[in-house]
């Protein structure tokens, strides 16, 4: 008779679901923010403006983020494997559709359906969550969230696909070429991913929302603290999102780098912004997801107050003649090292976002991991929207880093205040513990 080691077949079963999650997540993420590249073909083939540019990208991520809460719940109710496999088969016919597009508002509806993929986040947040016990919850949504580099995948694959294929594809056309063959690839893909999933991740499933009314696991949105998470999430999340879609345009508008130079350029803000998540859940384990948030946030407003500085001179009128002073002036190389330390703040920071969600709520990290996850997401909907108004108002680019300072700044600000609140309910000698003492209502 073999007999089997439980806590290896729990351990065997945990990595399953992690690997492949992360996996699926990873490619349902690129699929989700594939229109960061794509767009600079699409504007040429269809003749877009900058805004009706930045709504196509929009549509995609506000489908990624509306049915946030709706898949976490149902991945606490019916089990993570089933809803996760699901969502990668019925994204791979939008991805197809995107494939055939005729025409932009067609274009945009499609976009809108298969930017279904983002919501994916929510599954596997609750999923992992289930399976890894709470001192492990932080370095396990940290890997999962890792899935964000998948955001890059259509930077780096995208330009030499689109170079190297025909633009009357293969197969007389059935295989579309040009842009048009990234979405086809990405089609194939999610249902090989979704096969790969069904085969190698434990059948029997874990359900922790299993039974539970809906009344009951909708209680806990109603406590302030998960809209603040929200705000927070917004900041490293939703405006990684969307600096990923417009930055590709930004350095092919404003510093004259080619479409792949300036996707190869995006990418290095986009890899310390997903692949540090797993530090920061680490981070967050050992020193506390709080003063995670205080340095995250403080790098990002020292970063996006410098980039959001207009470029030029100050011009004086002096008796012998005018004279220019001052002078401003961030080359490629400076944008792109500030990005970057904007991009490690945000890495860290979405772990120590998400590690509140299991220690505050461990018994309904679906419903309210989905409720950050639909309000952060949110902002990279209305954020690409809002850089290219805000931009189109006040004539400078570098608006695009007043706006990311603006709400990092009101994020920190309803952050510290609370810290201060709990402090003067405090004794004194706990002022320096405020990681580990409750937040009672705030």
């Amino acid at each position: 008779m073999v007999r089997t080691n439980p806590a290896a077949t729990e351990r065997k079963q945990r990595l399953e679901v992690l690997t492949l999650s992360t996996l699926g997540f990873t490619l349902m993420f690129a699929v989700w923010l594939m229109f960061g590249v794509l767009g600079i073909p699409i504007r040429k083939e269809f003749g877009l403006s900058d805004v009706q540019l930045s709504w196509l990208s929009a549509v995609a991520i506000l489908n990624g983020a509306i049915w946030r809460l709706v898949t976490g719940i149902l991945a606490d109710r019916l089990g993570g494997r089933v809803v996760f496999i699901s969502m990668l088969f019925l994204t791979s016919i939008p991805a197809f559709l995107v494939a055939h597009a005729t025409s932009y508002a067609v274009l945009l509806v499609y976009a809108f359906l298969v930017g279904f993929a983002g919501n994916t986040f929510s599954v596997g947040i609750a999923w992992n969550s289930a399976w890894f016990p709470r001192e492990q919850q932080g370095f396990a949504l940290g890997i999962f969230g890792a899935g964000n580099v998948g955001a890059s995948l259509t930077k780096f694959i995208g330009p030499a696909l689109i170079a190297l294929t025909p633009a009357a594809g293969y197969l007389g056309g059935f295989v579309p070429g040009g842009w048009r063959f990234v979405p086809f690839l990405y089609g194939i893909l999610l249902i090989l991913m979704g096969l790969a999933m069904w085969a190698f991740t434990p059948s029997t499933d874990r359900k922790p929302g299993q039974g539970r009314p809906l009344s009951e696991m909708l209680v806990p949105l109603r406590n302030i603290r998960v809209w603040r998470f929200s705000l927070y999430y917004l900041v490293v999340f939703g405006a990684y999102v969307a600096l990923s879609a417009w930055l590709p345009k930004y350095y092919v508008d404003n510093f004259g780098t080619p479409l792949y130079e300036g996707a190869l350029l995006t990418a290095l803000f986009i890899f310390p912004a997903s692949l540090l998540r797993p530090l920061g859940g680490y981070l967050s384990d050992r020193f506390g997801a709080r003063r995670l948030m205080y340095w995250a946030f403080g790098l990002m407003l020292l970063a996006s107050g410098v980039l959001m500085m207009p470029e030029g001179h100050i011009v004086l009128e002096l008796p012998s003649g005018t004279r220019d002073v001052l002078p401003w002036h961030v080359n490629v190389w400076l944008f792109t090292g500030l990005v970057f330390l904007i991009g490690i703040s945000m890495g860290v920071g979405k772990a120590a976002v998400y590690k509140h969600i299991p220690e505050y709520f461990p018994k309904d990290v679906g419903a309210v991991g989905g409720l950050v996850g639909v309000l952060g997401a949110l902002g990279g909907f209305f954020l690409p929207p809002l850089f290219a108004y805000t931009q189109k108002w006040m004539g400078i680019p570098q608006s695009t880093f007043l706006v990311l300072f603006l709400i990092t700044l009101l994020a920190a600000l309803w952050m510290h205040l609370t810290v201060l609140s709990l402090l003067q309910k405090a004794a004194p000698q706990l002022q320096h513990q405020f990681e580990h003492y409750s937040e009672g209502g705030h």
